[in-house]
């Protein structure tokens, strides 16, 4: 395990589009899929990740709480399953169900959308508003497996809220921590040092 940083995407940027297989139905995703929403919440997760299990219990609230409302949720793993079987689409499956998120989560075969979203970490976190320009990449809140602090996503929850709710975001954010997303080897992207 690395411990990384999310690379902190620009505010403002445009939400790349993707066409993803959600891991449960093997249905398509991609931006149209959540065109009526006013927000879309964007998280690269993975199942093996101590900073992932560490707070999944919360991701799974996250889909709950939000079910119902005008945010979109969804879950993209990236990992190199060859080299980590546990982030494989059948073993992603089975984590859907325990957890039994509300969200699609799609598997990221070639590792091309993580590399559109510079993303860089498990979990990393990307809002957009309903125009989906980037309001948000931070932390879930402050919680750590090697700190006492509670796992409650103070953080990105306050983000959502002000969205919902047409506030502006904070700008001042903490970057998210966790695993270095794990590349295929060859394929590490160039803003992963």
């Amino acid at each position: 395990m690395v411990l990384t940083a999310s690379t902190m995407l620009a505010i403002g940027t445009k939400a790349p589009d993707f066409h993803l297989p959600e891991v449960v139905s093997g249905k398509k995703i991609s931006l149209a899929t959540f065109a009526t929403k006013k927000a879309l919440l964007i998280m690269f997760i993975c199942r093996h990740c101590p900073f992932v299990k560490h707070i999944q219990q919360e991701l799974s609230k996250l889909g709950n709480d939000y079910f119902n409302s005008d945010l979109a949720i969804i879950g993209i793993s990236a990992n190199d399953a060859q080299n980590y079987p546990n982030d494989a689409p059948e073993s992603l499956k089975e984590m859907v169900t325990e957890l039994d998120f509300k969200f699609p989560l799609c598997y990221d075969e070639t590792q091309e959308i993580a590399k559109a979203y510079t993303a860089a970490c498990t979990p990393d976190f990307f809002l957009f508003d309903s125009d989906r320009n980037l309001v948000y990449r931070g932390q879930l809140d402050d919680s750590r497996p090697s700190n006492n602090e509670p796992v409650t996503g103070k953080d990105l929850r306050a983000a959502i809220e002000a969205v919902l709710h047409n506030q502006p975001v904070i700008t001042e954010q903490q970057a998210s921590v966790g695993c270095n997303i794990k590349w295929q080897p060859g394929n590490e992207p160039s803003y992963f040092g």
